[in-house]
């Protein structure tokens, strides 16, 4: 079985260009998690690479297939410049070992939570997970691996979070739209939820 991690990669660089720089974590009984990050214009998007070097597995299944089931990477993108964005890159990689240490299957509509600020004095703890495919598409992979997708993360405050639980996501995807939340900006407050 061909190793996916450097068709990710360079999949990645296809997408958002040369990576300017990349931090990697291991957790104990994970494989290494990097995080790339991209600059572009006043955006700085961050990357996993390593969450897909195995399939997500149900977490109720009595045995975990070593091929068949999802892969995804997870791509957040904040404004450059405005607060210490960089220091996200931990936390990026708890999120991305989250289907090896908890058994997580990350799909679109799903909340990660790190318990503490994305970075510091960031406003959020938690992210949304978005339908992949905009930024950087789907890798095709052969048969039987099932693709790699590239889901971008949006961020959320605790209200935000809260409301998403009892609205669902497309409610609150919603509420951004109908607000013109720019998503993207890192000191952002949360969206009026009344």
């Amino acid at each position: 079985m061909a190793d996916v991690l450097p068709l990710v990669e360079a999949r990645l660089r296809t997408a958002l260009g040369e990576p300017d720089a990349r931090a990697a974590v291991t957790f104990l009984g994970t494989d290494r998690i990097e995080v790339l990050r991209f600059q572009e214009g006043g955006i700085a998007r961050y990357a996993s690479l390593g969450m897909s070097a195995h399939p997500m597995t149900d977490p109720t299944a009595v045995v975990a297939d070593p091929v068949k089931g999802p892969r995804a990477e997870l791509v957040l993108s904040v404004r450059s410049g405005v607060a210490d964005t960089d220091k996200v890159l931990r936390p990026l990689a708890v999120l991305a070992a989250s289907p090896q240490v908890e058994g997580l299957v990350v799909a679109p509509g799903a909340s990660l939570d790190v318990g503490e600020p994305l970075w510091p004095g960031a406003p959020f703890t938690s992210v949304l997970v978005a339908e992949p495919g905009g930024l950087v598409e789907d890798l095709e992979l052969d048969e039987p691996l099932d693709p790699v997708r590239f889901l971008p993360l949006l961020p959320m405050t605790r209200n935000e979070a809260a409301w998403k639980r009892v609205h669902g996501a497309q409610a609150l995807q919603e509420r951004w739209l109908n607000h013109g939340t720019d998503l993207r900006d890192p000191s952002r407050k949360s969206v009026p939820l009344a």
